[in-house]
């Protein structure tokens, strides 16, 4: 990987990890026209979850500040699924859409800080083109229980 944007991963110290395998019936992400559209993916490290469980402020829960750090690790992912479809991240023209998932505990209402995680390390990759429209949704539960779940559309040219 060369290029523009992978010099900017290296300024940053990010390693974009391997594509994490589907836990279903679905490909990491698709290539319609000029968008690459991801699947939700999950903060997966090293093909296992960090964490689990819901995020709130209570003692058991997930903090809201390290649910924001997955959502950030699921955003990586996401770019590495997007990578794996275009090959080089230069061809990227611009993040169009972010949606964020966090399974939430009732009275949470701090979904869009925990999204940021997701949006701000997209803004750092891409820079101005990494600025994007955005859902964050609180959720009842997510897969394999993790706390938070990404998916992202690109433009590329």
């Amino acid at each position: 990987m060369s290029g523009r944007v992978a010099a900017r991963l290296a300024e940053l110290g990010i390693t974009l990890p391997d594509v994490a395998a589907p836990v279903a019936a679905y490909v990491p992400a698709v290539q319609s026209g000029i968008h690459v559209l991801t699947s939700g993916q999950l903060p997966f490290v090293d093909g296992a979850l960090p964490a689990t469980g819901k995020v709130g402020t209570g003692p058991d829960d997930v903090s809201p500040e390290r649910a924001a750090e997955l959502a950030r690790v699921a955003a990586l992912n996401a770019v590495a699924a997007v990578r794996s479809l275009v090959g080089d991240l230069d061809s990227v023209v611009r993040v169009v859409k972010v949606v964020g998932f966090v399974a939430s505990q009732p009275d949470f209402t701090g979904q869009p800080g925990v999204i940021n995680g997701a949006s701000t390390v997209l803004g750092e990759i891409f820079g101005d083109a990494g600025v994007h429209a955005r859902s964050a949704v609180g959720v009842a539960v997510l897969p394999l229980d993790s706390p938070v779940e990404v998916e992202i559309m690109v433009e590329v040219g």
